[in-house]
């Protein structure tokens, strides 16, 4: 990358109230280069600009830090690391698992874990029908990877019996709501700030409907 933007990213947190180590912001910004460096060989994400990564990668995937859930997490169809990587820095007492089934994304997943040090992450390639972690989930999380019933029905039996789903997505999506299998329930419908990103964002938190029940949900 060109210079990397540390003030557009400490200005960005600090609108969104999040509070980051100046290391944190270092390996943030490590991650942004090393996105965009492996992105021109890999398409890793169809977004070409980087002078658009604070935004669009560290500060969206960022947006969900205060929703989540218990201390380990799924990023499913992680693709180049988001918002699992991201999400890892920020909170490196969280056991952060990403999943994806394109063997050059896992490659670069892989080398970015060693090179940013990453200690909590771990990578798995695979189809996540396939995936049997040893242990369940508190929170799964998915940025617009899929149908919101194609994202919850794999990954029923891979969260924990109190956990939550965190779908990412632009507009709220009425259809799929819709369409989602029996018994799981929309808890919450937030809509996400992200500085320097134009358009609606939404995140959706979804729960089983007993755990629901038993929160008053």
């Amino acid at each position: 990358m060109a210079e990397l933007p540390t003030r557009q990213l400490a200005d960005g947190l600090a609108a969104m109230g999040i509070e980051l180590p100046a290391a944190a912001q270092e390996t943030l910004l490590a991650y942004a280069g090393l996105l965009d460096k492996w992105n021109r060989a890999f398409n890793l994400t169809a977004l070409r600009d980087p002078k658009k990564a604070v935004s669009h990668h560290l500060l969206d995937s960022l947006a969900v830090l205060p929703y989540l859930r218990g201390d380990t997490l799924l990023d499913v169809g992680s693709g180049g690391g988001m918002p699992g990587i991201p999400l890892a820095i920020a909170r490196p007492d969280l056991a952060v698992t990403l999943l994806d089934s394109n063997s050059k994304k896992t490659a670069f997943l892989r080398q970015a874990v060693i090179e940013l040090k990453l200690a909590n992450v771990s990578v798995h390639c695979g189809r996540i029908e396939e995936f049997r972690p040893e242990q369940p989930f508190a929170s799964i999380v998915s940025r617009a990877f899929a149908e919101l019933a194609d994202f919850v029905r794999p990954t029923r039996s891979l969260l924990a019996a109190d956990g939550c789903w965190l779908a990412m997505k632009g507009l709220i999506p009425h259809d799929e709501i819709a369409r989602l299998p029996s018994g799981i329930v929309v808890a919450e419908t937030l809509p996400l700030a992200v500085p320097g990103v134009d358009g609606e964002r939404h995140l959706l938190i979804l729960k089983d409907g007993e755990t629901a029940a038993k929160e008053g949900v």
